[in-house]
């Protein structure tokens, strides 16, 4: 991976993280560096899965693929906070 691949794959985490928290009904006891590590994770896996189900290369934008991501930022932030809030 190159310098601007990940530079990509961190500002795509930071959006599909603040995306993931939103999705979470109620407060999240995490702080935004947790969103944004949870973003960038859920944004590699969801790009992976949507390669295996063949979904990641569409013509215009890859909805399938930002939902997935989505939906993994949404389970990561909420995984996340169910730890925190067990502390």
């Amino acid at each position: 991976m190159e310098i601007d691949g990940i530079i990509s794959a961190i500002l795509i985490g930071i959006v599909i993280g603040v995306l993931g928290r939103l999705v979470v009904p109620g407060r999240q006891r995490i702080g935004i560096l947790w969103t944004i590590l949870v973003g960038i994770v859920a944004a590699l896996i969801g790009s992976a899965l949507a390669a295996a189900f063949g979904v990641a290369d569409t013509k215009g934008v890859d909805w399938v693929e930002w939902l997935i991501q989505i939906g993994l930022a949404a389970l990561g932030v909420a995984a996340l906070d169910r730890t925190k809030a067990g502390r």
